[in-house]
């Protein structure tokens, strides 16, 4: 290898790490980029002279994400594992350790395909069943970031069922890493629900539990159901800091959910137990990409540095990606909610004419991503292609084996309508743009119903379906006339009895008075969602100031970009959008703006919010300052009059003492407020 083709490969690298760690988009699967991972290692040892500090090689793949929460400085550093794809290099590597320590021993256990997060606990007393006792109370969740710098995710951590909040330990304080994933089953529950609301699907499980732990709001968080394994003390009592198997049995017996692990003496044993947790893979609820092995005497870690990157006395065994041979019986052609064609592929395994079994799970569908994909991998009927999941629960099409007789075409007609279709220019989207669709109107009036547009609660898919299908919905608006026709709603019984019909229209009555930022959501224009909508809405006064709007003047603010602009203007401009709009107005739904009340008794100042405060989330407290004539940046600097901090804070308090910047809390900000 060349060293310009070493630098494209750090550079392909690097792209691929912020893809997966950062933005939680993996473009390549995990195998592929340990692929590219393990090339890179093979040409710094022939070339260690190229070796630098930024190398992949040398560094964790993740960065604190500011706009999520607060900075974190870890106390003890969250590093990576070294990992191995042979079994040779896990026996050399045992047989490393056990030269040097002959009496060594080695704990073997999954490795949870997550987020790494760690939690500290510090010493409370409390009174249990009447007697003052010493327990641990969480006070801080850290996720891994680069390494050296995480981001705290208390508030979420605390509505994950398995981590612990208070531990009954007599320690003065205590760190446990464990592993944030999701299981199949919520996985699978919450693509379910993108689907029927014509929303984006998550990748993976891991990468979904990431964005989810990352959550501005806890609700959230809880409602996507996460859970976590511990898998590591960083430090606490030395009782607790001898023996790895024994820390996690006690941690175990205390309550604390921990990762699947066996003790072994030998290189036989810890073979065996890589190929029993290779055959358990299958039947886990949940992801694992290997199994790690680690030395249990923790004394003797530290004798076996791994490099900067990663932790000492630990390697990890990848397993190999899983894949299988498909032949294609049918490509299915569905409408979504905005109008868009999907694609979605039906096959079977070659070998044995049944759904593919891939980690434990029957698959027979994958999504085809657009028409230029189907193209590009040749997709039709007769074809056989490569199917895998590497660590992952989406299966995905990697490459052909065999031509179809045909390549699949796109249909030119709505399968839904008989519509003629349209392909967006400089794009690879094709839409059916009869607003009177069927599969529009039923997934339309789903996603007004849903909890982030309308939240009119009893108004599900299989009921909005059969009020389509008896004729009393055909648009958004009708959801507001179904009182009309209470008696024969009751007498057909397709919401209930009496008592359930009343109840639903209820709820549809009280919506009336939700925020115009809902109903913008609701309407599901294209490139406007929940964020969207109520940055829109602080420019204008109610809706119908809206619909005036032209593009010029749209853009001319910062947060509504030229397609965001133009999906605007095309969608008022639509008659039957204004007629459906004015029909909603009619109805009574709310289309004005609150007055808000704004002071200027911060005006002139430059805040920075840091921590967890007692009573305001970032959002409230950002808007409240802002509210009052404050400026609220992200970062603290010469020009910061003011720092808010609360429980947690970190760098920005530290940097604002250094810098000398006035520091409160958040009683003391509503005091400047209210005074």
């Amino acid at each position: 290898m060349t060293y310009i083709e070493y630098t494209d490969l750090k550079a392909l690298i690097d792209f691929h790490m912020d893809a997966y760690y950062n933005l939680d988009e993996p473009v390549i699967s995990d195998y592929e980029y340990d692929q590219l991972m393990q090339k890179l290692k093979n040409a710094e040892h022939e070339h260690p002279e190229w070796i630098t500090p930024d190398s992949p090689s040398q560094k964790i793949g993740g960065t604190a994400k500011r706009e999520a929460g607060v900075k974190v400085t870890h106390n003890v550093p969250m590093l990576s594992i070294e990992d191995v794809f042979d079994k040779k290099e896990v026996e050399s590597w045992v047989d490393k350790v056990k030269n040097m320590h002959p009496d060594c021993s080695f704990s073997v256990e999954t490795k949870i395909d997550g987020l790494s997060t760690t939690i500290r606990y510090a010493k409370a007393s409390a009174k249990v069943n009447g007697k003052q006792m010493d327990r641990l109370k969480m006070t801080i969740a850290e996720t891994r970031g680069d390494g050296e710098v995480g981001e705290d995710v208390t508030a979420n951590a605390k509505v994950i069922p398995d981590v612990k909040q208070v531990l009954d330990f007599p320690y003065d304080n205590l760190e446990i890493r464990g592993e944030v994933y999701m299981t199949h089953e919520k996985f699978e529950e919450y693509n379910r629900t993108q689907e029927k609301l014509g929303k984006k699907l998550a990748v993976n499980p891991r990468n979904l539990a990431a964005g989810t732990l990352r959550q501005l709001d806890p609700t959230i968080t809880k409602e996507r159901g996460l859970s976590m394994f511990i898998f590591n003390v960083q430090s606490g009592p030395a009782e607790l800091m001898e023996s790895h198997c024994s820390s996690l049995d006690r941690l175990s017996e205390a309550g604390v959910p921990v990762v699947y692990h066996k003790h072994c003496n030998t290189k036989q044993e810890i073979l065996q137990v890589i190929d029993e947790i290779a055959e358990m893979r299958a039947s886990l609820p949940y992801d694992i990409d290997g199994a790690v092995i680690k030395i249990d005497e923790i004394k003797y870690r530290n004798d076996f540095p791994a490099g900067a990157k990663y932790s000492s006395g630990h390697i990890a065994y990848k397993y190999p990606p899983e894949e299988k041979i498909v032949e294609m019986d049918d490509v299915i052609v569905d409408v979504g909610r905005t109008g868009k064609l999907t694609f979605t592929a039906e096959f079977h395994d070659r070998d044995t004419g049944k759904p593919a079994q891939l980690c434990g799970t029957s698959v027979s569908r994958a999504t085809l991503h657009n028409i230029d994909f189907i193209k590009e991998m040749k997709i039709g009927i007769g074809g056989q292609y490569r199917l895998y999941k590497s660590g992952e629960i989406i299966p995905k099409l990697n490459g052909w084996v065999k031509e179809p007789p045909i390549v699949f075409c796109a249909p030119k007609n709505c399968p839904m309508c008989g519509s003629q279709l349209i392909r967006e220019e400089d794009t690879v989207d094709i839409r059916c743009v009869n607003p009177n669709c069927k599969a529009q109107v039923s997934r339309a009036i789903a996603f007004f119903v849903s909890r982030d547009s309308m939240n009119i609660m009893g108004l599900g898919d299989t009921l909005i379906d059969s009020l389509c299908s008896e004729g009393y919905l055909s648009t958004i608006a009708d959801i507001y006339h179904l009182y009309e026709h209470r008696e024969k709603l009751i007498e057909k019984g397709l919401i209930g009895r009496e008592k359930n019909t009343d109840k639903l229209l209820s709820a549809i009555e009280q919506s009336k008075g939700n925020s115009p930022v809902n109903l913008l959501t609701g309407l599901g224009i294209r490139n406007v969602g929940k964020g969207a909508a109520k940055e829109i809405m602080k420019h204008y006064k109610n809706i119908c100031e809206l619909m005036t709007a032209t593009k010029e003047e749209l853009v001319q603010f910062d947060d509504i970009g030229d397609t965001t602009a133009a999906c605007l203007v095309e969608f008022f401009s639509n008659p039957e959008n204004v007629e459906v709009i004015n029909d909603l107005q009619n109805s009574g739904v709310n289309f004005e703006m609150p007055l808000e009340e704004k002071t200027n008794k911060l005006e002139g100042m430059t805040i920075v919010v840091t921590g967890t405060l007692p009573t305001l989330d970032r959002k409230e407290a950002t808007e409240l300052i802002e509210k009052n004539g404050g400026k609220c940046t992200s970062s603290v600097s010469k020009k910061t009059t003011l720092v808010v901090a609360g429980e947690g804070a970190g760098s920005k308090k530290t940097t604002a003492e250094e810098l000398g910047i006035k520091i409160i809390d958040e009683a003391e900000l509503l005091n400047l407020i209210n005074d």
